[in-house]
């Protein structure tokens, strides 16, 4: 056997190897029994918190110097693909070593990804947890939950006295996000976080066309948040994020533990951070619902009536998120929403983008189970 076979035989070997491995974490993955019990609350908190431990020293997103190197090495590489096409010097060797790293790099990726983090999109999850079935629910049920929102937002706002509201620093922010999940924990022992490692986004200045609002990252274990949103946004979003630290993976269920802790904090700042967005899902799903019945009459009901219980100064605060947003439409964000709508559809979130909405569903679920909201 000569040298180039031998190096390709032991090359096939290394990829059939990861290809079962591969295979092993799918086959774990089919079972949502065992991924909750062996994997979500027994292997990935010690996975996670080891993570924010190795990472929560740095005042900056080692996750976001990651990802900047390696869109670096991934434009170097496309340069000098191109420059080999153009030169007309891509032989099927070349070819066939390329092919074979993309698999050998893509099975690399999905077996880390698994592992560390990704099997959270398998578990049962806060239904499990809290014994709660999120189910379908009628226009009458998501009314009712709107105006009780409402109700939440009125009153927060007035215990919030000035008619600007407050532009807390972030790193307080940070802390007060911490503190409300010490607080949800002595309730649910399961929500208990530990080393906080939360940060400011590089990239917030794309974050317009890249759409979003916050991320976590899976290989760093950090939670990053955009900026330059409204200040009274990133409450909830850093409760959100954290959710996914904790092992949240379904963008629904991360915005229901996120509200869980929110709404635990003693800062009415943060409770009502969070009533502002769940409202404007509760009121999305309303028109939403009124919409498909073509009920216009009641349709343009729900709209006035809601406005006309909306206390003034929250009626500002709404113009003026939405105002922020609006001047930051572009043509850019749709593309890059609908390709992350097909990673969500591809991680057993069939609602892709959408699935932020159930968290509607979660709600009236729990206010069923428990009696409040």
């Amino acid at each position: 056997m000569n040298r180039e076979s031998a190096i390709s035989g032991f090359l096939w070997v290394k990829l059939g190897i990861l290809f079962a491995i591969a295979m092993v974490v799918w086959l774990f993955s089919l079972s949502p029994s065992i991924v909750e019990s062996v994997y979500s609350v027994g292997i990935y908190p010690g996975i996670s918190s080891t993570l924010r431990i190795l990472t929560r020293w740095a005042p900056f997103s080692i996750g976001d110097i990651i990802y900047g190197w390696i869109v670096i090495i991934l434009i170097i590489n496309l340069v000098k693909f191109i420059r080999l096409l153009y030169r007309k010097q891509f032989t099927k060797e070349k070819l066939f070593l390329f092919l074979f790293r993309t698999v050998k790099g893509a099975l690399w990726l999905y077996i880390i990804f698994k592992l560390i983090w990704g099997l959270n999109y398998d578990r049962l999850g806060i239904s499990y947890q809290l014994r709660i079935s999120k189910k379908e629910y009628t226009k009458e049920e998501v009314s009712q939950l709107a105006c009780q929102l409402i109700d939440s937002l009125n009153a927060c706002r007035k215990q919030i006295k000035d008619t600007t509201l407050p532009v807390p620093e972030l790193d307080t922010v940070y802390r007060s996000a911490f503190k409300a999940y010490q607080t949800i924990s002595e309730q649910y022992d399961f929500l208990n976080y530990r080393n906080r490692s939360v940060k400011a986004s590089l990239y917030s200045g794309i974050g317009d066309y890249m759409g979003f609002s916050g991320y976590y990252n899976p290989f760093t274990g950090e939670a990053q948040l955009r900026t330059d949103v409204p200040r009274i946004l990133v409450p909830y979003i850093a409760c959100h994020e954290m959710a996914h630290q904790l092992g949240y993976a379904s963008e629904s269920e991360a915005n229901f533990v996120g509200y869980l802790a929110a709404v635990s904090s003693k800062d009415v700042y943060f409770r009502y951070s969070v009533y502002l967005d769940l409202f404007s899902y509760a009121q999305g799903q309303e028109i939403a619902l009124y919409g498909k019945e073509k009920d216009f009459k009641q349709f343009e009901r729900v709209i006035k009536e809601n406005r006309a219980r909306l206390d003034t100064l929250v009626k500002k605060d709404r113009k003026e998120i939405r105002e922020f947003f609006h001047k930051r439409r572009n043509r850019i964000s749709p593309a890059v929403s609908s390709l992350y709508d097909q990673y969500l559809k591809m991680n057993k979130q069939l609602e892709g983008v959408n699935s932020y909405d159930e968290v509607v569903g979660w709600l009236i679920a729990y206010q069923k189970m428990y009696g409040k909201l």
